[in-house]
């Protein structure tokens, strides 16, 4: 999935194969995406759009009615997905929304809310690739000194045969925890692997984790909703942007683009927002003069997404600034998220000690006697030249 270019780094077919208008300034950037999202509309005009009431939300649903207006195309859907937990802010946005634009925006439930699918399955943490990844290694029981076997082991690809044949059906789980694909190769320095963050696994050996770890919550509470409420529709629209980063920034198989794409279930999938850029968003909101929710407007958010979900680095920060007006959900988001958010807050202090004690170690190193390099210049008289942090004097 990656293409090299010129200066010999690799970056993503999100980068490479990027479609000119993503490049554009944001006036035209934008009239290309209402000619993107009037053709698909005109091709599959049974649709429905995902509206969660956050920025990226208000952008496209401003967009897609512009253009209907323009067109006279019929309606299409608009789906809200409540989790169970969402703030009063996002609740009475979408409600006001839907009158503003005169459209429907239907709120679907999921069987089990956040707190239910928490408290069966584990809190998130830190990542949806993290929590899929630390949810194997405890429901397997895969010790995290395989990771110290692989990494120390001269054959790495018969030693990543041996702890298949030791540890049967745990492949993506043993791949996490040492780094490596399927065949055994060293993959250290992509995402789906423990150590894309710095030092986990050394504070996971150090601090065993003390509650059950799953991303599964966004499964009950948003993906199998959202599977539902979509079944009878031929096209869904998401708000989904690369600059939010994550896995919404890795190219995917269907498309490089990552604008249009046919799914494998035959229905097809608008992104119109994919190469907006905060940039741009901010532009189209001056523009228009659209107004988001009280959650930014008032609050003082940059996003929202699940109220107080433990992947977001923000989240206890976050909640803060929604407690003086919204204290009940805060104290309802803690009580689900709580032990996620401490042991968050426990790996960020140790990675601050572990940044700190390499960066000392590193100038000791610098200003040590082995950090030396004398140099010796054959010439009539001889001149010792000695190399010192990075600096070469006469002597």
């Amino acid at each position: 999935m990656l293409k090299q270019n010129t200066m010999n780094t690799y970056k993503s077919k999100v980068y490479t194969e990027r479609p000119p208008y993503a490049d554009f300034d944001a006036p035209h950037k934008f009239e290309s995406i209402k000619s993107i999202i009037a053709r698909r509309l005109i091709e599959h005009p049974n649709a429905i759009c995902s509206y969660s009431g956050g920025s990226d939300s208000d952008i496209m649903l401003h967009l897609i009615e512009t253009v209907r207006e323009i067109f006279s195309l019929p309606p299409i859907q608009y789906c809200f997905f409540n989790t169970g937990l969402e703030m009063d802010a996002i609740k009475r946005h979408v409600c006001e929304m839907g009158k503003k634009y005169g459209v429907t925006i239907t709120e679907y439930r999921p069987k089990k809310n956040v707190v239910q699918a928490t408290r069966e399955y584990g809190q998130p943490f830190v990542s949806k690739i993290m929590s899929s990844g630390l949810e194997g290694v405890q429901k397997k029981n895969i010790p995290l000194s395989i990771a110290a076997e692989y990494a120390n082991a001269e054959d790495k690809v018969a030693k990543r045969a041996e702890l298949k044949e030791r540890y049967p059906k745990c492949e993506s789980t043993i791949n996490f925890l040492c780094g490596c694909n399927s065949a055994g190769e060293p993959r250290p320095d992509i995402q789906l692997v423990i150590n894309s963050s710095k030092y986990m696994l050394d504070f996971i050996i150090e601090n065993p984790i003390p509650f059950k770890v799953s991303n599964k919550c966004c499964d009950y509470c948003k993906k199998q909703v959202a599977h539902s409420a979509q079944s009878t529709f031929n096209m869904v629209i998401t708000g989904e942007r690369r600059d939010e980063g994550g896995m919404r920034s890795v190219p995917r198989a269907d498309n490089t683009s990552m604008c249009f794409t046919e799914a494998a279930d035959g229905k097809y999938r608008l992104r119109p927002l994919y190469y907006v850029s905060d940039a741009d968003k901010a532009w189209y909101k001056d523009y228009y003069k659209i107004r988001y929710s009280d959650a930014y407007e008032v609050y003082g958010l940059k996003r929202t997404g699940c109220c107080g979900c433990s992947i977001s680095a923000k989240a206890v920060e976050d909640l803060e600034k929604i407690r003086p007006f919204e204290p009940n959900l805060v104290k309802a988001a803690w009580n689900v998220f709580g032990d996620s958010y401490k042991y968050r807050q426990q790996y960020n202090n140790y990675k601050a000690l572990k940044r700190k004690e390499e960066a000392e170690r590193l100038r000791e190193y610098k200003d040590s006697e082995d950090c030396q390099i004398k140099i010796f210049i054959w010439q009539p008289h001889a001149t010792i030249m000695t190399a010192r942090r990075g600096d070469v004097m006469s002597e």
